[in-house]
């Protein structure tokens, strides 16, 4: 009698699989990942810098059984198209506006939404929008708060004082491989940056590294300084619509400290705040610890 081994997909199967997927919006060819039945209630997930929706390859299928999980890739980053700067904007209002479209594109309704580094800043004008249609906010290591930003500030703040060659030179440092492996492993201690995988920079950096993608990420950078004048805008978004929020926070981050974190309760007194003892890129090291808090929060949540 022969005995037949199980094939590798019966092993292997993932119960809920990450899709990945291109859609039009407004002309330009856009990159997204999506997991979860189509009718569930939505997570919009949009990523950092200098990351993609790579970022969140982990987390959608730990929550895809209950929920649906969206993740572009924002224009200029990742698999989506570059279009030239006269067609889009590259600054904090024209990803806002994007992520508005995309969300239309993909007839997504009320919904949560992560709020994590540049995806926070982008995340708040989008609510700041609409607000009805935003049903809960989960915020990791995003900064809206100036008395609390980090010593790593200290270069792009030199600049906003003296945007001169020398302090630019400094900003232009940073978007390299090496300034890309720093904004991961950076300031976690050595046992946690062993969890971080090396194709965070050394797959997103090849997709950087052309000069208008360069361009626009020293644009980002040099324009966080006009995004401080929304600060109390999206504090104030915060305080006044009051929306079910969970903070989870990696406090060994320097941009965003321990602090940093704590600063949302005195908009947000209710939230739920989780400090791990992580850093910046909580879903690479804090997986098992991050998955089940969200899980509860969104089962309430949504």
């Amino acid at each position: 009698m022969t005995k037949h081994s199980p094939t590798p997909a019966a092993l292997h199967a993932d119960p809920h699989p990450v899709a990945h997927r291109f859609t039009d919006v407004n002309g330009m060819r856009i990159f997204y990942r999506e997991a979860g039945a189509p009718d569930a209630p939505v997570l919009l997930l949009p990523h950092g810098y200098p990351c993609s929706s790579f970022q969140f390859r982990r987390l959608m299928p730990a929550l895809a059984d209950k929920w649906r999980l969206v993740a572009p890739d924002f224009p200029g980053f990742g698999l989506s198209d570059t279009p030239e700067a006269g067609i889009f904007g590259y600054d904090f209002d024209a990803y806002a506006a994007f992520l508005a479209d995309f969300r239309e594109r993909l007839g997504i309704g009320r919904h949560a939404i992560w709020l994590h580094d540049y995806g926070s800043q982008i995340g708040l004008r989008l609510a700041i929008r609409e607000p009805a249609r935003i049903a809960a906010v989960i915020i990791q290591n995003g900064d809206i708060y100036e008395d609390t930003l980090g010593p790593k500030y200290k270069a792009i703040q030199d600049f906003w004082r003296d945007p001169s060659p020398a302090h630019r030179a400094v900003l232009e440092e940073a978007v390299s491989e090496e300034g890309f492996r720093a904004e991961f492993v950076g300031e976690v201690p050595e046992a946690q940056a062993a969890l971080i995988p090396p194709e965070l920079w050394k797959l997103h950096w090849p997709l950087m590294d052309q000069p208008a993608r360069r361009e626009l990420a020293r644009r980002l950078m040099e324009g966080l300084k006009q995004n401080l004048g929304w600060f109390p805008r999206y504090q104030a978004y915060l305080r006044e619509h009051q929306p079910p929020a969970l903070i989870v926070w990696g406090p060994n981050d320097g941009y965003m400290p321990e602090a940093s974190g704590r600063a949302y309760l005195r908009d947000l007194p209710e939230a739920e705040l989780v400090m791990t003892d992580g850093g910046h890129w909580l879903l690479e090291t804090h997986l098992e610890q991050v998955v089940p808090v969200v899980r509860r929060f969104l089962a309430s949540a949504l």
